[in-house]
């Protein structure tokens, strides 16, 4: 990279600094929430998702709940921004959750 370049964050380098348990700086609210998911710190991830207002942060508000268990919840926050609920494996709607939002 040259000066004044920044490195794009990648789903590898992302994945592996959850291995590594070091979040990276600069990520946005949604990538920070999913960074604590990956950890296994879903009431962080939680937390900060529920005080953002935006679709992204209720795609991933639903995703949290359904993590949970909590079906009601998740179809709730899914309908608030017109999806069906997802049936997709857990690991997988993460994965997706993360491209969409780097």
């Amino acid at each position: 990279m040259g000066a004044g370049q920044v490195d794009k964050m990648t789903l590898g380098n992302f994945t592996k600094s959850i291995e590594e348990k070091t979040i990276p700086k600069d990520l946005t609210q949604i990538l920070t929430a999913l960074w604590y998911d990956g950890i296994g710190d879903w009431q962080k991830a939680h937390e900060i998702t529920q005080n953002i207002s935006t679709v992204q942060a209720s795609e991933v508000h639903a995703y949290l709940h359904r993590k949970e268990g909590n079906n009601s919840n998740a179809n709730y926050w899914y309908t608030k921004v017109g999806k069906k609920f997802c049936n997709k494996p857990i690991h997988e709607e993460w994965t997706d959750l993360v491209k969409k939002n780097l």
